[in-house]
């Protein structure tokens, strides 16, 4: 097949597993959907600002090498020749600058090693064709930064994507790829799919590794991921039977490897399914929440109980979101001190680089206890036992993604979220969302499109036992099948550029 046969918008809008079926079948060349996506990426990327690095020779000697694979009869995998994008933050491949989400200072910085994300899903025969857009190092729940500008959501680009993850969930829902890395340390996967309309899947803890160094342990405070952003639960699935799977560098990874593909299949007849509106403390706007209540016959159909519960969480959520930007203090020092060492003080000679909530916090983590950071963990702790309490008796948990609609983005590179939700503060960088809870856990969880309020997409959290993943990809696949989404993207394809 060519090209006339299959034209790049029909190409734009298949799924990383259909494009990958093709190209293993020679109906279409993995160079020529290559080509349809840069076309397309070309055309359309400058009203969402999704990309913010063109790899696209690399990407075009990885397609050629790819249809070579294909032509010599070996066999290949689920995503070979299918084009993927990374994020820029802490994500890398060799000889791709790294911005850390769009730091002045570090516009041509260019490291010489993978992200976990980006070499396994390589090694499996994907072809990378850029990096997406993030905050300044991802410490917040909005996509906009100083060197970049926001990412804006195409839905309607006079608001933001959400983040951090915000220029790869822009990119998937525009059909500029099939499949883009997100990474999550406080919903950074599921807060831009909820404001996008597009699946974001973050797996259990230590499903996916992670490798980076000099700390090996770094994505325990609160537990980090990296994980798939799609268009339909398949591609996710596909995804992690990439990505999942033991390193010897991750000393926290699972050593069993389920088959995730075979997941979206398991029907979900006779589960309990927990239901909370708000984590027992979050405000939540009514758009979201009645959209999201609206969603659960879904799972009712697919044969189901849904019940309302309370989590047991005591805590008021201003509170417990200051627990987790705490926490997230000595990965965000680790790394200013990594830079300082190889000669670029941020915080001393650029401090206009960094937002001034950014600047904030890092004083505080310089500031903090040993008794600080226990009195942390303790928080931390109350959460994680609330939610092995509901997953004890039910099978899944599900909840709002995030507490309010997308906000307008701002003009100074600075967008943050509502300080106010239904006239109770909350903190804007992340005090919306209701998704770090689980990176305060490590639950299996999702953010899947429950349905529309005035165009603009809300997002159902999908929470399993810890290590089922399976139990939330079937989930998430029954209700696609009773509530399927694709046909909103004709928002997005509609779009005036």
């Amino acid at each position: 097949m060519t090209t006339n046969q299959a034209s790049g918008e029909q190409i734009a809008w298949m799924s990383a597993a259909e494009l990958g079926r093709r190209i293993r079948r020679r109906e279409l060349s993995a160079l020529e959907v290559l080509e349809a996506t840069i076309e397309r990426i070309e055309k359309r990327n400058p009203s969402i600002n999704a990309f913010v690095y063109k790899g696209f020779e690399d990407a075009r000697k990885a397609a050629a090498a790819a249809d070579e694979t294909v032509r010599s009869g070996r066999e290949v995998g689920p995503l070979h020749g299918v084009p993927v994008a990374i994020k820029d933050l802490f994500d890398f491949k060799p000889g791709w600058p790294a911005t850390l989400g769009g730091i002045r200072t570090l516009a041509n910085n260019v490291l010489d090693f993978h992200c976990m994300f980006a070499e396994r899903i390589e090694r499996a025969g994907a072809v990378l064709v850029g990096k997406t857009n993030s905050p300044t190092m991802g410490l917040r729940g909005t996509c906009d930064n100083y060197l970049f500008g926001p990412s804006r959501n195409p839905f309607d680009t006079s608001r933001n994507t959400g983040g951090s993850s915000g220029g790869s969930a822009a990119a998937v829902a525009d059909g500029l790829v099939p499949l883009a890395e997100g990474t999550d340390g406080g919903g950074s996967i599921r807060i831009p799919a909820a404001w996008c309309g597009v699946y974001g899947y973050k797996a259990s803890f230590g499903r996916v590794p992670l490798t980076g160094r000099p700390n090996a342990f770094q994505g325990i405070t609160p537990f980090i991921f990296e994980g798939p952003i799609t268009r339909t639960v398949e591609d996710a699935a596909v995804s992690l039977d990439v990505l999942a799977g033991p390193d010897p560098r991750d000393p926290f990874c699972l050593l069993d490897k389920p088959d995730f593909a075979a997941a979206p299949a398991r029907p979900i007849k006779g589960w309990k399914i927990a239901y909370s509106a708000d984590f027992d403390v979050f405000p939540v706007e009514h758009a979201v929440a009645s959209t999201v209540r609206g969603a659960l016959p879904a799972f009712e159909e697919a044969g189901a109980s849904v019940e309302e519960v309370k989590v047991g969480i005591t805590r008021p959520q201003h509170e417990l979101s200051d627990v987790w930007t705490r926490l997230m203090m000595p990965l965000n020092i680790g790394g200013l001190e990594s830079l300082k060492a190889a000669g670029v003080d941020l915080m001393k000679d650029h401090p206009d680089d960094l937002p001034p909530q950014y600047r904030r916090w890092i004083e505080v983590g310089y500031g903090l206890s040993v008794t600080d950071v226990w009195a942390d963990q303790i928080a931390r702790s109350e959460v994680y036992d609330a939610i092995e309490s509901v997953l004890d008796r039910y099978q899944l948990l599900v909840t709002p993604t995030l507490a309010c609609m997308p906000v307008k983005n701002a003009g100074d590179g600075n967008t943050v979220g509502p300080s106010e939700v239904n006239g109770v503060q909350v903190d804007p960088l992340i005090g919306w969302c209701l998704t770090y809870f689980i990176n305060f856990s490590g639950h299996p969880a999702a953010s899947i499109p429950a349905g529309q309020h005035d165009g603009l997409p809300v997002g159902l959290q999908i929470i399993g036992r810890r290590g089922a993943d399976q139990d939330v990809l079937a989930a998430s696949a029954a209700f696609e099948r009773v509530k399927p989404w694709q046909d909103m993207y004709r928002i997005c394809a509609q779009r005036p550029l």
